[in-house]
């Protein structure tokens, strides 16, 4: 029966940081992006350091997309 289980690791500090900084950068494509942008970069970048560095990296690209993918929104939309 042992065979059958898997095994799951425990979720760290850094994945949490991590995982925040994917849903802060989406956020941040159409809300607030200076708030949200810089949360989210800020979350993946401590995430990395906490230790979750394959994650952390997307994490770290995925919110400067975002972010610079908000501000070009907000510009778009107000000019």
């Amino acid at each position: 029966m042992s065979d059958t289980m898997r095994r799951t690791r425990p979720v760290t500090g850094a994945r949490v940081c991590t995982i925040v900084s994917f849903v802060f950068a989406a956020i941040a494509v159409l809300f607030f992006p200076i708030i949200f942008g810089i949360a989210a970069i800020v979350l993946a970048v401590v995430g990395y350091g906490l230790g979750d560095r394959v994650l952390g990296r997307w994490a770290i690209a995925a919110a400067i997309v975002g972010t610079v993918l908000g501000f070009l929104l907000g510009y778009l939309a107000y000019s």
